[in-house]
């Protein structure tokens, strides 16, 4: 009678009923797999969550375009917020040699054309540790770190020699680029790289734009993998950097490289 009455059949009824069942328990499914892939990268975000979970949700025949994904992490209260960043890290104001802008408004067309460099900082029980990267400006792979309890030039110069140890493509021109710390303009850092035919290139109007690629780097690696909390010590710090590494470079696909990974673009770049 209440079918009758609003204009509609029976069967249609049920029919909706049962559809709307059928999305809630897809949405169940969704956020299932959700959860299963934050175990891995707890702050991944939605685009790159979409990334991930399309074949496996094509395989199970549901349908979820981003937009619904949005919708549900939103709802379930899924959705990453963004974090900011307070220890400074650069101190540019030192009496060494500093080097021109020499990648401004170039972008690069392959790996190891241009390889991007800074410093970050990790909170830990036992006080601040440092974390210097460089990645690869073409496909934005971390190509060499390295995590010390100082800002001293040491920890820079094992992170451009673990760089140097795993270049695919070595007799290639390379721009070493970063801003002015006094760790890039050290003697000891300049002449490795000079040793290996790295050009160097830094910022000149302390502008982090000039050097936006890294910034963002140190801000995904800690947003995203969880190393911007109070970490138990320097020694688990440093075996969180190794493992977040790891997983950016071979697991979590990248948006500005069509979903692929940044090892897979480094050694097939086409």
């Amino acid at each position: 009678m209440m079918c009758t009455q609003l204009g509609y059949s029976r069967q249609q009824y049920y029919k909706q009923k049962r559809d709307v069942q059928n999305r809630t328990d897809e949405d169940e499914a969704i956020r299932y797999r959700v959860c299963a892939h934050r175990k891995l990268l707890p702050r991944l975000g939605t685009r790159k969550l979409h990334q991930l979970l399309g074949p496996e949700l094509q395989q199970a025949g549901v349908k979820c375009g981003r937009d619904r994904l949005f919708s549900i992490l939103r709802c379930s209260g899924l959705l990453i917020k963004p974090r900011k960043r307070y220890v400074q890290t650069t101190m540019s104001r030192h009496w060494m040699r500093k080097y021109p802008n020499l990648v401004r408004n170039q972008k690069p067309t392959a790996p190891e054309q241009i390889w991007v460099s800074d410093i970050t900082y990790l909170r830990t029980e036992e006080g601040y540790s440092y974390l210097s990267l460089i990645t690869d400006a073409y496909s934005r792979k971390i190509m060499g770190y390295a995590v010390s309890d100082s800002l001293d030039a040491e920890q820079s110069r094992r992170a451009l020699q673990m760089a140097l140890r795993n270049r695919s493509y070595p007799d290639q021109p390379l721009i070493h680029h970063s801003d002015r710390g006094h760790q890039y303009c050290s003697s000891e850092y300049v002449a490795l790289a000079q040793v290996h035919r790295i050009q160097m290139s830094m910022t000149e109007h302390s502008d982090p734009y000039e050097n936006a690629l890294a910034e963002r780097m140190n801000r995904t690696l800690k947003e995203e993998f969880c190393l911007n909390g109070w970490l138990p010590s320097r020694r688990i710090a440093a075996m969180a950097v190794d493992q977040a590494i790891d997983l950016y470079n071979t697991y979590r696909p990248h948006l500005a490289l069509k979903g692929r990974t940044p090892s897979s673009v480094h050694e097939k770049p086409r």
